[in-house]
């Protein structure tokens, strides 16, 4: 039976019987596996394995070896034939035979020569299945012999002639490389007029003055030998028509110069090849190299095509400046006609160029080993191709196969030797040789007829670790003959695997083309033929697969900069991985800014050489994965460079320049500058912006102005250096283009005009000599203008003018060159004096105590003699309406601007007298004061009294003593005193209201109880109502006979125990209180005062000063809580006082009010009202254990 070739791989089923294949059956050629122990005792015939090439130059310095090398088992024998004949080594003493080789060693270094061994040697290997042959291998000597001595004349020849300067070298073998040099062994320079041919000849289109020199030297190098031949030097030198004429014109002919060309232009010619048409004949395989050279003047250039056909595109090269065509790998399809056409100003010529590819043989089926059990069939095929078609013969173990002996299972076809039933004799090396003109091929294929049980070649319990979802490959390497059956089992279950999940190999391997985990275990492998059974186990292992799960990620950074790229890596337990990064898949720098930890690269102070791609590579024993990410760095661009100024026009300049590298990020725009070296040296202006796509600038120019300009390029990063200054230009001058601006007069005196403006800069002036033209003319008069030329200053003063008149003004610039444009006409005023007259017929209306409004008449305009800046209120306090004391107060003043005729004057203290007077006013001063006008504001409410004491208590009796209020603002009516008494839980009792005559400042309440805690309200009264209260708190003295009782019971045994336990109830509520304290802030008692107020003292309505209506005090009792003893915080339930504390600097300008036109006060006005913070804002002292007890009692 054969061992068939099966298919690549095949599914297991259930129908079909498991397929057995061989391990290394391969389509090209099928051998015995060379596994040492399958070898141990399995014949295979003999396979030549190394041989010394076909053709084999050898050094004649150095011992020649013929290489001859070949397997087999057992090991085959070695002989040699010499030009067809026996090559008996043992009758030459120079030559051996390399112990287990047939590799020949021919010392020739001791004795003898290398050409006695010239000839065609074969090496034989041979054992008991056969005999297998090397090539003929052809041995011959190198040479390199010298150049033949010769005369060589010295050249001479006209300039523009064309000249060839021969080289013919020596024939040596292997063919010389050759190249042309001077006498210090420097290459002569080639180009388009001047090349080497392929022949080794030097040609000249034309020559030229600078070809002349006596050294022109031809170089032969023999590789082989190592050693170059040189020609002898060849003298040229080239001379010039005139200088013929000149020198040795009178005694040589023309005849005597090489060539009788003169240097005119002319039409190419070709110097080589020959003629229009040549042949080329190249072997496939081989480099066609084709060649044209021409010569005429100018040098002409060479261009190639194909007739009916393209040149190959990846397989044509021009070498030698176009003058050569090269095509590799040359086949019969690149047959055909080339053509090469000189061409240069004059005309153009052409030569084809017939070529023909022949081919030695090569193959199309080479022979290949068989391996076969008896009674098996087979077939060798030997099949070439070449150019002519070869001839196919026959050998067996290297006898023709006419006359080897005879084989009745072999039959012969032509290319192909049958076999049929073959038996263990008809083992034989087989020889194809297919031969043409051109070469041959020689092939060993040897028959081997076996019969062997199966053997599995593969290690026993062989591991296998593979990652998830991966394919995974079990290897069951065999043999046997016939070919075994190959079944596998898994963890010694009885069937044979036959899943879909399944793939078996020819070789015997088992795949999982997706392992799970549950594909762990253990797999046998089971080998059958008729001659036996062989098994073996292995083990499979599943892995987690290496992830990267945090990959780097795309950066953009600045140069200088830090960057980090973040690896981190997700592994199997049980495997170790190993990460590296890659720069541009190659490794990192060896620079100290890269620094590498566990799952981050940084790199530091990041530079241009930095970007790229940055690769996280993780390897474990069984897996990689990578990822990767591109830093680029980025930086504002570098400077534009090669400023050049073009067009230069007297007006305009075009500018243009290179930008610099943009360093990763867009130019966005590029911004231009201007230096004016005549008049701002060193001080750069800003000229114009273009877009960062456009890399020109037309420029718009002043004149008289020596321009430099440099360009900067910007980025999102940020804007790049400056260039580089461009060149000077210098404008002419011109007349000025504009005029001076801010032109204006004002008087400084009553009698002058003070014209000023804005003198033009340098850069404006467009010329040298720059002036002024001021001109002045009254407005409303018939006057000519007056104008006068002043110097380049800023100001002109015009004297003797009447006081504050309309002026129309005009100021025109000029230069050397001419006038400025007419100029604009602005109207100006001569100076102003102080006004005149006083506003009159002053008039106040009072609105309440704090506020009155002023009216008064205009004055007229023309008393003014000036801008009408406002008028001006001057107002101060004359006397108190209570104290009738005469003192004057610091003057108030408040200013109304423009032309008002009211306003409000605020914060005035209620019950006072005032006066008052207005004045007008201009840019000069104010006017003569109006008469003054005395006004009186009415009462207000008292502020709260300036104190409030306790003292003197008493068992049932307290006494208050305090100080009017410091702001009575009014006559004192009566004070109001409301109290009431507070207990031991701080809770409030009845209150009590009293009136109090105004004249008193002491009052003692009687019929108190004892040892009880007070809280007292107090607020003083006017005709205008009340004012603002005062709080205070006292306790009255302890009743010493229950004093004493207690301290007699005090001694009895009951009643300690009895305080005690009281003592200890106080503590605990004590404490609760503090806790309730300190998370909300208020006590019982606050928390009442901040919901109840002195029920007693309402809010006055402020529009009418009236009253609210009173709460019932019953109802109110349980309301009203202490304040902290001392206190004199009003209530914000009290009434709040009207007499106003309100700020000048709130209404006017500074000290002086601010008012609108149609009189109201600017902001919003309203008295400032002392504040009265309600009752029980602040805590009441705890009471004291003492006080609690007797309240107790």
């Amino acid at each position: 039976m054969q061992l068939k070739i099966m298919p690549k791989k095949k599914r297991l089923s259930a129908g079909r019987a498991p397929l057995m294949l061989f391990l290394c059956q391969m389509i090209s050629a099928l051998e015995v596996p060379l596994d040492p122990k399958l070898l141990e005792d399995l014949v295979q015939p003999p396979t030549i394995t190394q041989q010394s090439p076909k053709d084999y130059i050898i050094d004649p310095r150095e011992n020649i070896v013929i290489q001859c090398e070949a397997k087999g088992k057992p090991p085959p024998s070695f002989s040699w034939t010499r030009n067809g004949t026996h090559f008996d080594i043992d009758k030459d003493p120079l030559v051996t035979m390399k112990p287990g080789s047939g590799t020949l060693i021919i010392n020739i270094m001791s004795e003898g020569k290398a050409e006695t061994y010239e000839g065609v040697y074969q090496c034989t290997a041979r054992n008991e299945r056969g005999a297998a042959i090397s090539n003929n291998i052809v041995i011959r000597p190198s040479r390199s012999p010298l150049w033949t001595k010769e005369k060589l004349e010295p050249i001479t020849l006209r300039n523009g002639q064309s000249l060839v300067l021969p080289c013919r070298p020596p024939i040596g073998l292997p063919p010389p490389i050759i190249f042309w040099m001077d006498n210090s062994f420097q290459r002569l320079p080639q180009s388009e007029r001047v090349s080497q041919g392929l022949n080794g000849d030097l040609y000249f289109s034309n020559v030229l003055p600078e070809d002349t020199r006596e050294d022109y030297i031809c170089y032969a190098r023999f590789n082989h030998t190592q050693t170059i031949q040189q020609k002898q030097p060849i003298s040229v030198k080239v001379i010039s028509v005139d200088e013929l004429n000149d020198t040795i014109a009178a005694n040589l002919s023309d005849t005597e110069f090489y060539g009788a060309k003169s240097h005119r232009q002319r039409p190419p010619a070709f110097l080589t090849p020959d003629g229009n048409t040549s042949r080329k004949e190249e072997l496939r395989g081989n480099v066609l190299s084709l060649e044209c050279i021409a010569e005429g003047l100018p040098t002409p250039i060479i261009y190639w095509i194909k007739e009916d056909g393209t040149l190959p595109i990846n397989r044509t090269f021009y070498r030698n400046f176009k003058k050569t065509l090269q095509i590799v790998q040359v086949t019969e399809a690149d047959s055909g006609n080339y053509q090469c056409i000189a061409k240069n100003a004059l005309g153009a010529i052409h030569h084809t160029i017939s070529v023909t590819v022949k081919a030695a043989p090569y193959w199309i089926i080479a022979p290949q080993n068989l391996v076969l059990s008896p009674e098996e069939d087979g077939a060798l095929i030997c099949r070439a191709s070449g150019n002519p078609k070869p001839r196919i013969s026959w050998l067996s173990n290297g006898v023709p196969i006419e006359i080897a002996p005879d084989d009745p299972s072999r039959k012969i076809d032509g290319d192909t030797i049958i076999f049929s039933k073959v038996q263990e004799r008809s083992s034989a090396v087989y020889q194809c040789n297919a031969s043409n003109e051109y070469g041959y091929l020689l092939a060993n294929a040897f028959v081997n007829v076996l019969a062997e049980p199966p053997r599995i070649l593969t290690s026993a319990n062989t591991l296998y670790q593979v990652i998830a979802n991966r394919p995974a490959l079990l290897d069951c390497a065999f043999f046997g003959s016939p070919l075994p059956t190959i079944e596998w089992f898994k963890d010694a279950k009885g069937s044979a695997l036959r899943e879909d999940i399944y793939v078996l190999h020819e070789n015997g391997t088992l795949e999982i083309p997706v392992a799970q985990k549950d594909s762990t275990g253990t797999y046998t492998c089971v080998a059958r033929n008729k001659l036996g059974m062989a098994k073996n186990d292995v083990h499979l292992e599943i892995k987690d697969p290496t992830r990267i799960i945090k990959q780097p990620e795309y950066a953009v950074v600045q140069r200088g900069s830090t960057v980090s790229f973040e690896c981190k890596v997700k592994h199997d337990h049980t495997l170790i991985p190993t990460v590296t990064w890659l720069k541009d898949h190659g490794e990192l720098p060896s620079d100290g800014r890269f620094t590498v930890d566990k799952d981050h690269l940084v790199v530091a102070d990041v530079s241009d050489d930095d970007g790229g791609t940055y690769t996280c590579v993780a390897n474990t024993t069984l897996d990689n994965v990578s990822a990767s990410a591109v830093l680029s760095v980025v930086d504002v661009p570098n400077p534009p460079f090669d400023l050049e100024l073009t067009d230069q026009l007297d007006r305009s300049v075009q500018l243009s320049w290179t930008p610099g590298d943009d360093n990763n990020s867009p130019i966005t725009k590029f911004i231009i500058e201007y230096e004016d070296a005549m008049h701002e040296p060193g001080l750069w202006h800003h000229q114009t912006e273009v877009p960062g796509t456009q890399t020109t600038a037309q420029l718009k120019l002043s004149p008289y102005v020596n321009y430099s300009f440099r360009v900067m390029a910007e980025n999102n990063l940020g804007r790049s250096l400056p260039s580089e200054a461009s060149e000077q230009y210098l404008t002419k001058a011109a007349e000025p283009d504009k005029n001076p601006t801010a032109v204006e007069g004002l008087g400084s005196e009553p009698d002058n005009l003070v014209i000023t403006w804005k003198p033009l800069n340098g850069f404006e002036s467009n010329g040298p000599g720059l002036q002024y033209k001021v001109s002045w003319r009254q407005k409303d008069g018939d006057d000519e203008w007056t104008s006068v030329v002043v110097a380049n200053v800023s100001k002109y003063i015009v004297s003797g003018t009447p006081t504050f008149v309309p002026y129309l003004i005009k100021v025109q610039a000029l230069n050397d060159a001419g006038f400025a444009p007419e100029p604009a006409v602005v109207m100006g005023h001569s100076g102003e004096d102080l006004p005149m007259v006083a506003p009159g017929n002053v008039r106040v209306n009072v609105v309440n105590s704090t506020l009155a409004e002023v009216h008064w008449d205009p004055v007229p305009l023309k008393s003014i003699r000036g801008h009408l800046q406002g008028y001006r209120i001057y107002y101060w306090k004359a006397q108190s309406s209570l104290t009738r004391n005469r003192r004057h107060l610091e003057k108030k003043i408040l200013t109304f601007q423009g032309s008002k005729t009211h306003g409000m004057l605020p914060g005035l203290e209620p019950f006072s007298h005032y006066s008052l007077n207005v004045r007008v006013v201009n840019g000069k001063g104010e006017g003569p004061a109006s008469a003054d006008k005395v006004f009186s504001t009415p009462e207000g409410v008292p502020s709260a009294p300036s104190s409030l004491k306790i003292v003197n208590p008493t068992l049932d009796s307290l006494t208050l003593e305090w100080e009017p209020p410091s702001h009575p603002n009014g006559i004192l009516t009566e004070y109001t005193l409301k109290y009431q008494p507070i207990n031991s839980t701080h809770e409030l009792g009845p209150l009590v209201d009293l009136k109090i005559p105004a004249n008193k400042t002491r009052w003692t309440l009687k019929n108190l109880n004892f040892s009880t805690r007070y809280k007292f309200y107090f607020y003083a009264q006017t005709a205008a109502g009340s004012g603002s209260q005062i709080t205070e708190e006292a306790i009255t003295t302890v009743d010493e006979a229950m004093a004493s009782r207690q301290v007699d019971i005090a001694t009895q045994g009951w009643f300690i125990g009895l305080m005690c336990a009281v003592a200890l109830l106080i503590l605990i509520l004590l404490i609760v209180c503090f806790i309730r304290r300190n998370k909300g802030g208020k006590y019982p008692v606050k928390e009442k005062e901040d919901a109840h107020a002195d029920p007693e003292i309402q809010p006055m309505k402020e529009d009418d000063g009236t009253f609210g209506e009173y709460r019932s005090l019953e109802s109110d009792a349980e309301d009203h809580k202490p304040l902290k003893k001392g206190s004199r915080t009003p209530s914000d339930r009290t009434v709040k006082k009207e007499d106003s504390d309100d700020s000048l600097v709130d209404y006017g300008e500074g000290v002086n009010g601010q008012f609108n036109e149609d009189g109201s006060f600017i902001g919003q006005y309203s008295g400032k009202k002392e504040k009265e913070p309600a009752e029980g804002n602040e805590s009441s002292e705890a009471p004291s254990p003492v006080n609690a007890m007797n309240s107790f009692v």
